[in-house]
């Protein structure tokens, strides 16, 4: 069952006194170099995010349902996760995106049924999309069974994601498409994976591998919506201001060390120090701006017709501002605590290497001109674009 800490969690997000949610990141930064190595994974981590109630705090009935406008209450936890660990945050945001997918996509068998596989059994849940050449096809066998054939790249929590959603080309009898499927791990035959793919600079207890589904057999019960749903607007790229709450709650990090060290060292009067971290002061503060702004708009948003563009322009600008943001910050950290600074068991050069690694996100630069096409080819004057 879902922890009843969990509502005092979610309180304590809406109101000044955070107290728990502090308990819980700050549990999270005390772990995160144990897992910190290539092919290892937060399991305890994740058993201290089960205890208190963040794998289902979405479901419904829960503080942050889906069905309620709390997307900037959910962009702000999404937030201090990754200010915790940001490979925590990285599989946690796999996690709700998923569950997303099934609230708008799933019938309602399906959100019983995988609601009780969190609620119940604490399963992890994650969406594994990306591919190279040898992508994942779906083929349909007949009497609602199908094979899958193909790989999948950077699927995070590689080996401990029990409810990955993976996507792929269906090749069926009465319809054709990417589609959606969630694979129940424990009743499929084994599935390997390539950890020699996952070498990274960066967010190495991710456990990103590359995993072989050829072989695997499915039932239409395991299939999610119709093919061509996931890249449904706006939810597909309106997404991405989830990540990017990760993102910024890692930049938030390098800040909250970077003050703490130089007080440790008494360099708090030097007028650079000051500067720089006034200026890494304010860059946070705008990103907590920019998703505030994205979590109260889309709530409005969504309730209106045709806004589904204004949506995605506004998450990319929202990406887009908080990447600089990170980029920027990330350049004021190191110049504040210089090289002993970036010395371990110190976490700023594994912050440092996961963010650097995080920020790669897809598609930077056609996010950027996506902003610039809405822009030019809707009527509403400069002064009400985001009204």
């Amino acid at each position: 069952m879902i922890s009843q800490s969990v509502k005092r969690i979610t309180s304590t997000i809406q109101s000044a006194d955070s107290q728990q949610v502090n308990t819980l990141i700050n549990q999270l930064m005390a772990l995160a170099s144990q897992s910190d190595s290539e092919g290892a994974f937060p399991e305890e981590a994740f058993g201290q995010m089960a205890e208190a109630g963040m794998l289902g705090i979405t479901l419904p009935g829960q503080p942050l349902d889906f069905d309620l406008p709390e997307t900037k209450n959910l962009l702000q936890l999404l937030k201090r996760i990754g200010t915790g660990n940001l490979a925590v945050g990285r599989v946690y945001e796999g996690h709700i995106n998923a569950l997303y997918l099934i609230h708008l996509f799933g019938n309602q068998e399906q959100k019983k049924r995988y609601g009780a596989d969190v609620r119940q059994h604490q399963r992890l849940f994650s969406v594994w999309n990306t591919q190279a050449d040898d992508g994942i096809r779906i083929h349909a066998l007949g009497g609602g069974r199908y094979v899958l054939e193909g790989s999948k790249t950077f699927c995070s929590g590689a080996g401990w994601i029990q409810r990955p959603l993976v996507t792929g080309e269906l090749v069926g009898q009465d319809r054709s498409g990417w589609q959606m499927c969630i694979i129940p791990t424990e009743r499929v035959k084994p599935i390997p994976s390539d950890e020699q793919f996952w070498q990274p600079l960066g967010m190495r207890a991710s456990a990103s591998f590359k995993l072989d589904f050829t072989g695997v057999e499915l039932e239409e019960q395991d299939l999610l919506g119709q093919p061509g749903d996931y890249f449904k607007q706006p939810y597909f790229s309106g997404g991405a201001i989830r990540f990017a709450a990760v993102q910024l709650g890692a930049a938030e990090a390098l800040l909250s060390e970077t003050r703490t060290y130089l007080n440790d060292l008494n360099r708090v009067d030097d007028p650079f120090q000051k500067a720089r971290i006034g200026e890494m002061t304010y860059l946070i503060e705008s990103g907590n701006q920019w998703l505030n702004a994205a979590g109260d708009k889309t709530d409005v948003w969504l309730t209106q017709d045709d806004s589904a563009d204004k949506i995605v322009a506004y998450a990319n600008m929202t990406r887009t501002a908080i990447e600089q943001i990170c980029l920027r910050t990330m350049e004021l950290a190191e110049r504040s605590v210089g090289a002993r600074g970036l010395l371990r068991p110190l976490p700023f050069e594994r912050i440092h290497r996961d963010l650097s690694m995080y920020l790669r996100q897809p598609a930077p630069d056609a996010a950027l001109t996506g902003i610039g096409h809405y822009v030019f080819h809707t009527s509403s004057p400069t002064h009400d674009l985001w009204r």
